[in-house]
């Protein structure tokens, strides 16, 4: 009775493990047919329908009635895992890179056209994904049973890669690269859970395939690959340039040549990054001068103009002044006579109002006048001789027959006398004639 008990159990495990494998078969064959078509659809730029092609077998089903009332399928799917978690790895891998790849160009898209090719709340979904890293969740849950360790390799240098265009901060991708690198390095063998797994007949569990991760080749390259982006990308981002160092030289995948390598590679971006960092504060520097600069310019300017503007304002002050202040100024500058007490008689002759008396011209005026007249008379006698030659030659000979006449001594002398008199006259004139008007 035990030994057909066993062969029981046998067949029925055998029927269940050929039907489950009939079925992943099928699964498989349609999910490289929708990868194949969203690729297509990616190609000629349609993005949006590249979308809804790829959505189906990257996003878990919704519950079925069985399965809400808490039993299993006859399908042999995982609950709340996409169809992709049951395909082959290399369909899995390309199935993943595509989405990420994908998700890269819809970022790039921008904003005015990504809302227009996907409606603004669902670009923002899409983008929001890349820039705070919840892709990576997604992906791990829904792709691979929650399992960090199962990820394959090139999916998680997609991802890391991704994060590290995209994310502004770099701290969450460096905790997921950290996340799977010991769970890679360190796995652990839990039968009950991979036995129960529905991709147990398509692949061998992450702890028996890649071990340290350097099974192969193949394997070694691609952990070379995630070191490379986690030391000399994530890292320095996040300016953990000490612990890259020591992490590079505690390495034990890493062989002396390649750490020599990845040393010499992390200083020079240490340089690279110094030296941006001080072409910069330079630049801010300039700027900041130029800045002070032009900001003293402009303050000079204004204080120029204030400058001028005030003194325009005094000058045409003193404009508005200039003639009162010139009478004042000549009535300081005029001799102070005494004057007579006046008498009844000349109270009476003198007239109610007076004119005041306009002040005599100055030397520059004067010696100005005395010029022009000159020019006049000599241009007049020239005139006078060309328009009548006889009138000069007269004129010429009274001059000489007055000059003979002056010769003799008591002529002269009577002339002489007759002059003074004459002068005599004309100063007491002139003086009587300016007591009379300072009167």
């Amino acid at each position: 009775m035990a030994a057909l008990y066993e062969d029981m159990n046998s067949s029925r495990y055998l029927s269940s493990s050929i039907s489950s494998l009939s079925t992943s078969r099928q699964q498989s064959s349609q999910i490289a047919k929708a990868y194949r078509q969203a690729a297509q659809l990616f190609l000629t730029r349609r993005l949006p329908e590249a979308l809804s092609t790829i959505e189906p077998i990257i996003t878990p089903p919704p519950p079925s009635h069985h399965e809400t009332n808490g039993h299993d399928g006859h399908d042999g799917d995982l609950v709340g895992h996409a169809p992709v978690a049951t395909a082959s790895r290399g369909t899995r891998v390309k199935v993943w890179s595509f989405y990420l790849t994908f998700l890269n160009a819809v970022v790039e898209l921008g904003a005015e056209e990504g809302k227009h090719a996907f409606g603004s709340t669902r670009w923002k979904q899409l983008v929001s994904k890349c820039r705070d890293g919840s892709i990576w969740d997604d992906v791990v849950r829904d792709g691979y049973a929650g399992a960090e360790g199962d990820v394959d390799a090139d999916v998680v240098i997609n991802l890391a890669t991704l994060l590290l265009t995209h994310a502004p901060s770099q701290r969450l991708n460096q905790q997921k690269l950290e996340t799977y690198l010991s769970a890679t390095a360190n796995p652990t063998f839990d039968v009950s859970s991979h036995m129960s797994s529905p991709s147990y007949l398509h692949r061998r569990p992450s702890h028996h395939r890649q071990g340290t991760g350097t099974d192969t080749p193949r394997d070694l390259e691609k952990r070379i690959k995630l070191l490379e982006l986690y030391i000399l990308h994530v890292l320095p981002r996040n300016e953990e340039w000490d612990y890259a160092r020591e992490f590079i030289t505690m390495s034990d995948v890493l062989d002396d040549e390649r750490k020599e390598a990845f040393l010499l590679a992390l200083h020079s971006l240490k340089e690279e990054k110094e030296d941006t960092e001080a072409r910069e504060e330079k630049l801010r520097q300039q700027q900041q001068e130029q800045m002070e600069e032009r900001r003293r310019e402009t303050e000079a300017r204004r204080l120029e103009q204030s400058r001028a503007e005030d003194e325009r304002r005094k000058r045409e002050e003193e404009n508005r002044r200039q003639p009162r202040g010139s009478d004042d100024r000549f009535r300081k500058q005029q001799p102070v006579h005494p004057q007579p007490t006046p008498t009844p008689s000349r109270i009476a002759r003198t007239p109610a109002t007076k004119k005041p008396v306009s002040p005599p011209p100055g030397f520059y005026h004067r010696a100005s006048t005395v010029f022009a007249n000159v020019q006049s008379m000599i241009s007049n006698t020239a005139h006078q001789i060309t328009a009548n030659p006889m009138a000069f030659f007269r004129t010429l000979l009274f001059l000489l027959a007055f000059g003979l006449a002056f010769g003799r001594r008591d002529l002269r002398e009577r002339v002489l006398r007759i002059l003074r008199n004459a002068w005599d006259k004309v100063r007491r004139t002139v003086g009587m004639g300016v007591k009379v008007s300072y009167i």
